[in-house]
């Protein structure tokens, strides 16, 4: 209990002092809620979303799934509805229209599909759909020329009863008007939803009023869904189609959803984990510089009889209060972030209800489990140096002298570690082989990461000479000062600057390889695409035939291209199956990507049962020119075709991708089943490129899913994309550098504590109240800029050795992003300026007579 009241005591009397330590416990625990509670409530309004849209049994074709290519669903005969009528058992049996390959455009001819990625789904208006939605305005559709739209996708786009809708599918267009509103009776997921006329959604999304992409059936009383499950395909034919029941669907839907969202869930957990390492060196610096500004305090307790255990127990509770104070107000903080998180989802189309919040018991648990085991860690050395302070230092001023041999042998293995580090990373880079060199680069990254952040300290001593000389030495007196008070302390210094380093060396390093992707993808453009124009759909639809002949019939164009993948088993000489896809291109693909070979002409394997593969594939299925492959087409044919040219694997566009003449491919599908272009690609007549991009444009004017791109503009698109990217994860790595803010905050702040004589006698003698806080704000830069140096360094290293392991597959350039390099050091000072502000201004308001006065 003599521990326990001494430890709360001490608590309590430097809370200020460990204040900020606390805020670092709390971000850390709040976004690992925050991030637990976001996507438990996002299972939970699936789980509720699926529970009211499943019927008892499900009855749709086996799961070939031609639609994502085709742009047509598979589909049912109708003829099978009355058979499954007259299964005992079956209540009643609703016949089903759905498809997710279409493109609903409003009276401007805008795409009203959603920007989060959510599908647009046509569907036929049937009981089913009454679990999920409810008429909330107008009526259900009662004429082929009606629809009823979701409420949400309505008020966003400012659509009502009598707007007209343009529904483009690969069997044409239509256009209907909104005849009712639907409202979700759950969640809306962000889908835009659309139910027609069942005989209008058969013509016009399935080309056949014969057919039905699935069929729900109700159990009867006291039959249950298994049992239902059995006789259906009994009745049916066990294995001719798939029956499923209610909880086989949730539970596939689950795993969909899964899917999406737990890639999420652990990025955003890695984030935060990058945070904690972060908040790892505040609380370690937070207690080292407590324990060396109590030293008298704690030799007077072990002259008066503490025992090391005493004393070492006494600060470890010191942190447990740290860590559950910090932990709980986190596990609030974190639900709140998780509102917040709802509410952006909102803002981008899902509608999630903060009345669904699901806070699972498991999420406090861990959060407080997380924050004061993480307190409690960091912690431990410095209360093992606490107990070690002898009876003696209650005589000395405060301070712990520095153990010289404890610094050469941290020396020594920051250095090893940083040396191991980066021969593993220099070995990654020359790597031949993309896992052995993946696993070289992660370790290479841990060591150098671990090695630095030991050697630190030494560094320091170098590092900021060289920075005081540059930047410091401008300010004079005050100037030195500052560098010598980061001097003073090159463990401290260290730390703090660690701390800041992690976060900025991720960026460093991402950025090089963000960079060296766009450089790669820029240069190989240059050098290998000849096509004027890329078309493609911008929702990852196929191309509309309708879209695909409009494009052909444009004027003032060389040639139209044509290509699509087709799904194939390709068998190899020695017997090997490979499950793959074939590029089916025009035979002028040859000129729009002009893929290098290695062996045979390209143009060769468009000929009449030709084809091409990649130099890798070749050699790991010992495949030579000229040898003959067994191609089985999925849903069609199986044809004997030739290799007659082996691709380069050295390219970023099309990389390890077949080739073969898309007329050839024709041969061994039936039309309905042949994929629609994914791409087209199109060059201008000579001397007419403004015309023919005029012309392109007018072409698919009508079809707003449809993107036309010049080169220009595709470099545009990737850089693009690649930057929404960076800037996402760059916003997550922005909660380790606040981490790492504090850190510098508290660690000034503690050290303002720690010279108050100093800075009392300091002020006695005429240094003015501006050149203090000058003093300190300079300190904090030069340990800011000291961090930028470790974690640029540090990034760029990273960033070079992935690139090179990149390399292997075709991103050959390496690019520095000088500008975003000079930000960081910029951003840096700045950061170290903002730190300042606080323990400078504190700093400068000391009475003179009472700092001098201070023990």
């Amino acid at each position: 209990m003599t521990v326990l009241r001494t430890s709360l005591r001490n608590f309590l009397a430097h809370k200020g002092r460990m204040a900020l330590s606390a805020v670092a416990v709390l971000l850390s625990v709040a976004f690992v809620c925050g991030t637990l509670v976001f996507t438990d409530t996002m299972n939970a309004t699936f789980d509720r979303l699926f529970a009211s849209t499943y019927s008892d049994v499900t009855v749709q074709p086996k799961k070939v799934d031609h639609a994502q290519q085709t742009g047509t669903p598979d589909t049912l005969p109708a003829s099978l509805q009355g058979r499954l009528a007259r299964v005992p058992g079956v209540a009643a049996v609703v016949p089903e229209v759905t498809s997710q390959q279409v493109t609903v455009a409003d009276s401007r001819n805008q795409d009203i599909g959603s920007s989060t990625g959510a599908p647009t789904i046509v569907s036929n208006w049937n009981p089913t759909q009454t679990r999920t939605v409810g008429i909330t305005s107008g009526h259900v559709p009662l004429q082929p020329d009606q629809a009823v739209l979701d409420a949400d996708s309505a008020a966003k786009h400012h659509l009502g009863i009598g707007d007209s809708l343009r529904i483009i599918s690969a069997r044409g267009d239509v256009t209907v008007r909104v005849a009712g509103i639907a409202t979700f009776r759950t969640t809306n997921p962000g889908a835009t939803l659309v139910y027609l006329q069942t005989g209008a959604a058969q013509r016009e999304l399935l080309g056949s009023t014969d057919a039905y992409t699935d069929y729900a059936l109700t159990a009867a009383k006291g039959v249950g869904d298994d049992q239902l499950k059995a006789r259906v395909e009994a009745a049916v034919g066990a294995g001719t189609y798939q029956v499923q029941t209610a909880a086989e669907e949730k539970a596939q839907g689950q795993k969909d959803i899964g899917s999406f969202l737990n890639p999420m869930k652990y990025v955003l957990l890695g984030f935060a984990g990058i945070a904690v390492l972060v908040g790892v060196f505040l609380i370690v610096n937070t207690f080292s510089m407590l324990v060396a500004q109590r030293t008298r305090e704690i030799g007077l307790m072990r002259a008066i009889g503490a025992s090391r255990r005493q004393v070492n127990r006494s600060l470890l509770v010191e942190a447990v209060l740290l860590g559950v104070v910090g932990s709980v107000a986190g596990i609030g903080a974190g639900i709140g972030l998780a509102v917040g998180l709802i509410k952006i989802m909102g803002a981008m189309g899902m509608h999630l209800n903060t009345a669904d919040l699901t806070i699972k018991a498991a999420t406090p648990i861990v959060g407080l489990t997380l924050g004061v085991l993480v307190t409690v860690v960091s912690a431990m050395l410095p209360a093992r140096r606490a107990g070690a302070i002898s009876p003696m230092a209650a005589m000395r001023d405060a301070g712990t002298p520095a153990d010289a041999r404890a610094g050469r042998i941290r020396a020594t293995l920051g250095v090893l570690l940083t040396a191991a580090g980066g021969a593993a990373l220099a070995l990654a880079a020359g790597s031949s082989g993309a896992s052995a060199g993946s696993g070289l680069l992660a370790l290479g990254v841990v060591l150098s990461l671990v090695g630095f952040v030991v050697v630190g300290p030494l560094l320091a001593g170098l590092v900021i000479r060289v920075l005081g000389a540059v930047t410091l030495r401008w300010f004079g007196p005050v100037g030195r000062l500052a560098e010598r008070n980061a001097l003073r302390n090159p463990r401290r210094t260290g730390a703090t600057a660690a701390a800041l380093m992690i976060g900025l060396a991720l960026v460093a390093g991402l950025s090089v390889v963000g960079d060296s992707m766009v450089a790669s993808a820029t240069r190989q453009m240059d050098r290998s695409v000849g096509a004027d124009f890329i078309i493609q759909s911008g929702n990852g639809l196929p191309i509309s035939p309708a879209a695909s002949a409009a494009i052909r019939a444009a004027d003032h164009l060389a040639h139209v291209t044509d290509r699509t993948d087709v799904q194939v088993t390709v068998t190899a000489p020695n017997g090997t199956k490979d499950a793959t896809e074939i590029g089916a291109a025009s035979p002028s693909y040859t000129d729009d990507l002009q893929a290098k070979t290695v062996q045979g002409k390209l143009i060769d394997a468009y000929g009449p049962g030709a084809m091409s593969v990649p130099e890798g594939w070749a050699k790991d299925h010992k495949v030579a020119l000229g040898d003959k492959l067994s191609v089985a087409f999925v849903g069609g044919g199986t044809a004997r075709l030739t290799v007659d040219a082996i691709t380069s694997d050295d390219t970023v566009f099309d990389r390890g991708a077949m080739y073969m003449n898309i007329a050839e491919a024709r041969k061994y599908l039936p039309a309905d089943r042949f994929p629609l272009d994914d791409m087209m690609f199109a060059a201008a007549k000579p001397g007419q490129q403004a015309e023919a991009s005029a012309a392109l444009q007018a072409a698919t004017a009508e079809y707003p899913q449809v993107k036309v791109r010049d080169q220009a503009g595709y470099k545009d698109m990737i850089q693009q994309q690649l930057d929404q990217l960076l800037n996402m994860i760059y916003a997550l790595l922005a909660l380790a550098i606040v981490v790492a803010v504090l850190g510098v905050v508290n660690t000034l702040a503690l050290s303002v504590v720690e010279r108050t004589r100093e800075i009392g006698l300091m002020r006695a003698i005429g240094m003015s109240r501006r050149q203090l806080r000058r003093m300190v704000r300079l300190e904090s830069v030069v340990i800011a800029l000291f961090g930028a140096v470790l974690g640029v360094g540090l990034g760029l290293g990273w960033g070079i050795a992935a690139q090179r392991l990149l390399s292997l597959v075709g991103l050959g350039v390496l690019s520095i992003p000088w500008t975003t390099i000079g930000v960081v050091f910029l951003g840096s000072a700045v950061v170290g300026l903002v730190a300042a502000l606080f323990p400078a201004f504190r700093a400068a308001r000391m009475n003179v007579l009472r700092a001098i006065a201070t023990d």
